[in-house]
């Protein structure tokens, strides 16, 4: 399962440097909130705006908070062409919210156990007060039995050993209270001092960690810096070599303009010269082609001489009959 997360979070280069993109978008816009938030917390000024600049150093916090995962987003995507810190931001919110969760879980045991405690002191407070009232109604009766007759002696005796029995059993039953009271109320300050001391282990904790986040800001901050300031750097020897290239390319191209008018040129004159060349000979053909007719057909010039070869084999002859 995880050879498959890792494989479907993979991305092509293309869409990498395209998140990338969209992500230092993100990362600009995110400066430019926090400093908008600064100004606007050193603007508030007086006890009237203390919420509302508690509000924004809240939501200034957790805007550097999300910058941070964002930057570690974008480098993994320009180096790694992949984004699993993803899930590692997601495993510290999870984590993060299982501790405020667990955080106010103890507080409101905390705040039960505390009112536990005041109910069963108040209960305590009842019964003391019942039992007081309980004494001075034993106290009414004692004096009541004194003020009557001798005859009521044996009644008197009666009603004070019912009176002393009842006060020893409610004293012995309040005695008794009073010391569960006792130990569960010792038993629950043990509790509350353990919850105080976790509470403040936690607070120290969290103090820690927010302090280290602080130094790795920072760090990060001027690790970025020094990026920004490569990249500049590389820009500018990138737009040198873009404008140096750019006038190779000109002169190149002025020269392949030149090169290409010669070769056009050059091929316009062999043309006229090929068609020079076959006229020329076309012109020899047809002239020895009418020679040819001529000579064949005995005209013009070529019929003279044969007139006088003619007139030669005429003359030739007649002498050779005369003799």
């Amino acid at each position: 399962m995880d050879l498959f997360v890792i494989f479907w979070m993979s991305l092509s280069h293309i869409q990498s440097l395209r998140l990338a993109a969209v992500l230092e978008d993100c990362l600009d816009q995110l400066d430019i909130l926090g400093h908008s938030l600064t100004v606007q917390i050193s603007r508030e000024q007086g006890t009237a705006g203390g919420q509302e600049r508690t509000r924004l150093t809240k939501l200034r916090r957790d805007c550097q908070h999300i910058w941070q995962h964002v930057f570690k987003l974008h480098l993994e995507l320009e180096e790694k062409q992949s984004f699993s810190c993803l899930l590692q931001v997601v495993e510290e919110v999870e984590q993060k919210k299982k501790a405020e969760k667990m955080q106010r879980e103890a507080k409101r045991a905390l705040k039960q156990r505390e009112q536990n405690i005041l109910r069963q002191q108040e209960e305590i407070k009842q019964k003391t007060e019942k039992l007081e009232d309980l004494k001075e109604v034993a106290r009414e009766l004692t004096r009541k039995v004194n003020q009557q007759s001798a005859q009521m002696a044996h009644r008197k005796m009666i009603l004070e050993k019912n009176s002393e029995l009842q006060l020893q059993l409610t004293q012995k039953e309040s005695s008794q209270s009073e010391k569960q009271l006792g130990d569960q109320l010792e038993l629950l300050q043990k509790q509350l001092k353990e919850e105080v001391r976790v509470h403040e282990e936690s607070h120290k904790f969290l103090q820690n960690q927010h302090e280290e986040l602080q130094q790795q800001l920072q760090q990060w901050q001027q690790r970025t810096k020094q990026m920004l300031q490569e990249k500049e750097q590389q820009l500018n020897s990138v737009r040198c070599k873009r404008t140096v290239n750019l006038d190779k390319l000109s002169d190149m191209r002025r020269k392949f303009r030149e090169m290409e008018q010669v070769v056009m040129e050059d091929r316009e004159e062999q043309e006229k010269l090929r068609q020079q060349q076959a006229l020329a000979r076309s012109a020899i053909k047809l002239q020895a082609w009418w020679r040819g007719c001529m000579v064949r057909k005995g005209l013009g010039s070529f019929k003279k001489a044969e007139d006088n070869k003619k007139g030669k084999k005429k003359k030739e002859g007649k002498k050779k009959k005369k003799k």
